[in-house]
């Protein structure tokens, strides 16, 4: 036993001293996890608190507990509805429409045999992904305007112009294919570096068996990358409750609430510039219990029908 116990030690140290390099490179991103993610997370318990800045957390005579008041608060809200749906319909919208689009797009450029074309195709792809949001949403703003190069089109056509900003049922349109044209080149990549591992004498095979090029992408790219669809995939429906709002800040108006307002923007009215910073901490809290439960299920179901997980 003991012999046993000797071997599987120096075997650990062989292994650890062959990777020391990675294991160096890790060490500033668990850093930096630890000190942005882990520490703060004390301050969750404000969420049960009356908290106010410069209040202390912990004190037997100042700190305030409520339990679970701002919950409660958030819950019977008049927004809880259209802030639940419009988070939930805008994740999802963006889900069944830019999700795939980086598939399809990595699988296109894949087939394409001129590699200086390739290049400039890729190049352009990801550089949305570059430009600031603050940028883009100045962009999409002076497109969509009453004098834009959108309602100048529509003019063009001989339709009537449309204050597309002001227009709640548009927003969402406007909000998707903006999400999808500055993110889906930078996306692609995972999935063009999956195709890079695929052994090319595959690719040969099925052409000395018949298989056309769309053949070939259906039947031995498509399930190479599989993978790593799933786990981006279950990523995604982790993320479910956590729509773009720093771009929606940018771009909406009070006129566009109703399709507009998200859970991140009503969070930044109300608990940051409002001050509420308890029930802030509250809604967030919950936010990250139903992603988690969301990442969870996902989890579960795709390593139990596809055999693809995360853990």
């Amino acid at each position: 036993m003991k012999a046993i116990e000797q071997s599987n030690s120096r075997r650990f140290s062989f292994r650890f001293r062959e990777n020391m390099q990675l294991y160096l490179i890790m060490v500033p991103v668990l850093i930096h996890i630890f000190i942005f993610s882990y520490i703060p997370m004390y301050g969750i318990i404000i969420a049960f608190q009356d908290y106010y800045p410069g209040k202390p957390f912990f004190s037997f005579t100042e700190t305030n507990w409520v339990g679970f008041k701002h919950f409660i608060e958030f819950f019977n809200g008049p927004y809880f509805g259209r802030l639940m749906r419009n988070t939930f319909l805008l994740s999802f919208y963006f889900l069944l429409f830019g999700f795939w689009i980086p598939i399809l797009f990595a699988l296109l450029l894949n087939e394409l045999r001129s590699g200086a074309f390739k290049k400039l195709i890729q190049t352009a792809s990801y550089l949305p992904h570059f430009i600031s949001t603050v940028v883009v949403a100045g962009m999409v703003l002076s497109f969509i305007n009453i004098d834009g190069i959108v309602n100048a089109v529509i003019k063009l056509f001989g339709g009537a112009p449309i204050a597309l900003n002001t227009e709640p049922g548009y927003f969402p349109a406007i909000y998707i294919i903006t999400s999808i044209w500055k993110s889906f080149g930078w996306s692609s990549i995972l999935y063009l570096a999956s195709m890079s591992s695929i052994d090319p004498h595959l690719y040969e095979a099925a052409k000395m068996d018949g298989a056309n090029r769309f053949k070939q992408m259906m039947h031995i790219t498509l399930p190479s990358i599989r993978p790593t669809i799933f786990i981006l995939l279950i990523f995604a429906i982790g993320n479910l409750l956590t729509a773009n709002s720093e771009f929606i800040l940018l771009i909406y108006n009070p006129m566009v609430y109703e399709t507009a307002d998200v859970i991140g923007t009503y969070l930044y009215r109300d608990g940051l510039l409002g001050g509420n910073f308890s029930l802030g901490t509250a809604v967030g809290l919950f936010v990250s219990m139903i992603n988690f439960t969301l990442l969870f299920i996902a989890n579960h179901l795709s390593r139990k029908y596809a055999d693809y997980a995360l853990w």
